[in-house]
């Protein structure tokens, strides 16, 4: 790949139309598979040229991590933040992070789906440990907040460990049945989700 653009102006511009790149990849990814989709499908899909295109990515390889890189670290400075928030009782945090977390997947549903259907395809790459690390942060924040949940008489459950690998399950399986126009939205989704757990063991 050339070296990046060094003014702000046009470095924004750079990051912005690598990012479109990205998420047409998604999409494509998505549909069509890893291995299906060519450089010259994404030249289509963008309108870049086929050398245009790695002037922004040097390789598939590259866009497959750069979609599963982008999943986690958003949603993960939004769960750092939430769980910080003093003025939230452990459960409103919970239900807070809930919201953006169903929020997140709904919004990259065609990166969540590549994730899911692709990602053995850089995992044993060195750089996919920056994203494992990620992962289990996330949910080391989760597993905090229920036990806090717990502790605050906000939350009944019986096993913490089963308890967070279903809220995990739940709410990373959306965009496999979710659609834009459905009669649910993202925040009745996780606020169906939050009165689930909510009620456990009542």
């Amino acid at each position: 790949m050339p070296s990046l653009p060094t003014k702000p102006a046009l470095r924004e511009r750079y990051d912005r139309r690598q990012e479109e790149v990205v998420d047409a990849a998604a999409e494509l990814f998505g549909a069509n598979g890893f291995q299906a989709t060519s450089m010259a499908d994404l030249s289509s899909a963008t309108g870049l040229t086929v050398g245009g295109l790695y002037h922004y990515v040097g390789s598939k390889d590259e866009l497959l991590f750069r979609i599963c890189h982008g999943l986690m670290e958003p949603l993960l400075d939004h769960a750092r933040a939430i769980a910080a928030d003093g003025s939230l009782t452990p459960g409103e945090r919970l239900r807070a992070l809930l919201g953006e977390w169903v929020g997140h997947v709904i919004a990259r549903r065609h990166s969540m789906l590549v994730f899911g259907q692709e990602r053995h395809v850089i995992e044993r790459e060195p750089r996919w440990r920056e994203i494992r690390r990620a992962r289990k942060e996330f949910e080391r924040v989760l597993d905090d907040l229920l036990e806090q949940g717990r502790a605050s008489g906000e939350l009944s459950y019986d096993d913490r460990a089963v308890t967070l690998l279903a809220l995990l399950g739940m709410v990373n399986h959306v965009p496999q049945w979710y659609r834009p126009r459905g009669p649910l939205g993202p925040d009745e989704i996780a606020d169906g989700y939050w009165r689930l757990l909510a009620r456990a063991g009542s």
